[in-house]
């Protein structure tokens, strides 16, 4: 009851959180990937010592090739992303790679994106996003749809959306901020993060969800005119510990991935992460006060 009782002050904290996320994003900008702008990705490995980062940028600085970024991946290889190239200019850039032959170098992959895919890519993936969000509101207006006194079913949806809002916009605040510190890069693992994050955040609002609806039809039935803070209180006190120690063990999975799994996955098991830390915040400190205070204004 506590969490309920004082959900102003869980309010204004969410608040200060979505503000802080927000301003991330305005200020630091988002640095999107070639999968959405389009360009050039090369990996290479070394089969002798690899040479250092600084070395090769001086290298690729000298051919003109514009803007790029290049990162180690593994214990011999490195990651290079420029604009889409020409045929001159990738083996200009393989050969300044191997340091004009001094080092045997093995060209892994070479995908190039134009910037009319890039831009597809783009708008498919807002489309997704907003697909998930219309489905989550139809569905839990459907499965609350007998529970819909003092609060309507379709309400319960917007809640959920709410607090979806807010874990969406949290790592992507964090990843705004690592595009400006570390050259981070929005790519297509990114949003498959932002869809995962998505489903298992509603998942931890519904479970909280789905028991006030269970005591709210215990109360019916046993003729119980219990006040609806309290019930969602009780039902919050019921769940809150499984949400928690569920979030807790994903949460273990996804940080051993972050630290002892391949640098191409690290982002997507940090945005995970970030995603699953404020997705258990919100269903507990967000979602379920939130359906209080609603519940209050539709009693009056």
């Amino acid at each position: 009851m506590f969490i309920v009782k004082y959900r102003k002050i869980f309010f204004i904290l969410t608040a200060v959180i979505i503000a802080t996320a927000i301003f991330s994003v305005a200020f630091f900008g988002l640095n999107f990937g070639i999968d959405f702008t389009g360009g050039a990705i090369t990996e290479v490995n070394y089969t002798q010592e690899r040479p250092s980062k600084e070395t090769l940028e001086e290298r690729l600085q000298e051919l003109s090739i514009g803007g790029f970024s290049i990162r180690p991946t593994g214990e011999d290889g490195y990651i290079l992303r420029t604009k889409d190239l020409t045929e001159d200019e990738r083996v200009s850039v393989l050969n300044a790679l191997s340091q004009g032959g001094e080092k045997e170098v093995i060209q892994e992959r070479y995908n190039s994106i134009g910037p009319t895919i890039g831009s597809e890519l783009r708008n498919k993936a807002f489309v997704a996003i907003g697909i998930v969000i219309v489905a989550i509101i139809l569905f839990v207006a459907f499965v609350f749809r007998k529970v819909s006194q003092p609060v309507s079913s379709w309400k319960y949806g917007i809640v959920a959306i709410i607090a979806l809002i807010h874990d969406v916009i949290v790592p992507v605040g964090i990843f705004a901020f690592l595009s400006y510190t570390v050259g981070a890069e929005i790519d297509i693992l990114f949003v498959m993060a932002l869809l995962a994050i998505l489903g298992y955040s509603v998942n931890d609002t519904i479970v909280v969800f789905d028991r006030v609806r269970e005591n709210l039809r215990l109360n019916r039935e046993h003729g119980s005119r219990e006040d609806f803070e309290l019930t969602v209180g009780k039902s919050l006190n019921q769940t809150y510990i499984r949400s928690i120690n569920t979030s807790l063990t994903t949460l273990f999975v996804l940080l051993a991935l972050f630290f002892f799994g391949s640098e191409a996955t690290q982002n997507f098991a940090l945005v995970l992460a970030t995603g699953v830390i404020a997705g258990t915040y919100s269903s507990i400190f967000l979602a379920t006060p939130l359906l209080v205070t609603i519940g209050k204004r539709a009693s009056k």
